[in-house]
């Protein structure tokens, strides 16, 4: 292995080139089922993860999402079925397979008394990394995340996307063959969600396979090749993002604030234009084949809605189609 092939590895944490550890599928979970305290968080799941692919995992806090990963990276038991990960039963094998994960927490939990620099020659020496590895690593890494600059600089004097940059950093420097994000831009605002959006398409073109967890559509649209929809613990949908749009809902969603119009008016004007609908509070979504052509037929009633909006469909949508209520967070445990 020349030095140059060592380095890639090393900073943008590229599966490993030798064939040895070459998976089709490096992750099977096979009636997977996690409890808590008699409660089940996770209800006999089944889903696989490719190598390379970005895999989301997409769904309302208290969906299951966090408990799946946490099976998955070994910080918490499997209460029934299976789980490999790279080839190994996560409960057999949990030391060999974290050596080879890099894990980035729904928390930033860095270390605020450290550098910049400090967290991450800190973290690589947990994985025995030589010392001069770590830091040449370490140097390449942060220029690759913007965060160069701050080396220097105390953790505390980070901005929130800053900080959650340095945490995906620190997560690489044990050139991980997979990458697992829970929920890895709650809290951001929309510029440093879209800079780390960037980052993380990047590492995937260079091959490191991505596990995601997300309660925002637009992330997991942006981001994955595949994905679940996960409520109360169970698998509601799977497939592409595109795929699962166009199967439950097509390519537009006619928004209406019902206001004093009658559901049954609106399907009566609507009539074979409306190929599905549904009802939340005051609101009625409705998937048209042509959404001009709704509006038209509409006409006569939209002076009585209190909302009239033509969309594209979105991931959204499917979920609202399948549960009835929207991805919103929720104060529970996911």
């Amino acid at each position: 292995m020349t030095g140059k092939d060592l380095k890639v590895i090393i900073i943008m944490a590229i599966v490993r080139s030798s064939g040895v550890f070459l998976l089709d599928q490096v992750i099977k979970a096979q009636n997977l089922v996690k409890r808590y305290n008699g409660k089940t968080a996770v209800r006999g799941i089944n889903f696989y993860v490719r190598q390379r692919e970005c895999f989301g995992i997409l769904g309302p806090n208290g969906a299951g999402k966090s408990s799946t990963v946490k099976m998955v990276y070994c910080f918490s038991p499997v209460s029934a079925g299976s789980l490999t990960v790279l080839g190994m039963d996560v409960m057999s094998k949990p030391r060999e397979i974290k050596k080879r994960l890099g894990v980035v927490a729904q928390e930033n939990n860095l270390d605020t008394d450290l550098t910049v620099l400090e967290n991450l020659m800190v973290y690589g020496s947990f994985f025995n990394i030589p010392a001069r590895q770590v830091a040449a690593a370490s140097v390449e890494i942060l220029d690759f995340f913007a965060l160069g600059d701050y080396a220097n600089e105390k953790v505390e004097k980070l901005s929130g996307g800053m900080k959650r940059r340095l945490t995906i950093a620190r997560a690489l420097i044990n050139s991980p063959e997979i990458l697992i994000l829970d929920e890895p831009t709650t809290g951001l605002d929309p510029q440093a969600r879209h800079l780390l959006w960037q980052k993380l398409r990047s590492l995937k073109e260079r091959g490191v396979t991505l596990l995601l967890t997300t309660h925002y559509m637009d992330e997991a649209e942006h981001l994955c090749d595949r994905l679940i929809i996960m409520d109360g613990g169970a698998i509601l949908e799977e497939g592409r993002p595109g795929d699962l749009v166009a199967r439950h809902i097509g390519n537009q969603v006619l928004e209406i604030g019902l206001g004093s119009v009658a559901e049954d008016d609106i399907l009566k004007y609507g009539g074979d234009r409306i190929r599905g609908y549904q009802n939340v509070g005051d609101m009625m979504f409705v998937y048209p084949d042509d959404g001009q052509a709704l509006m038209e037929a509409l006409r006569p009633l939209t002076g009585n809605f209190s909302r009239l909006m033509l969309r594209g469909a979105n991931l959204e949508d499917v979920f609202l189609k399948l549960t009835g209520r929207g991805l919103v967070e929720e104060n529970v445990p996911s």
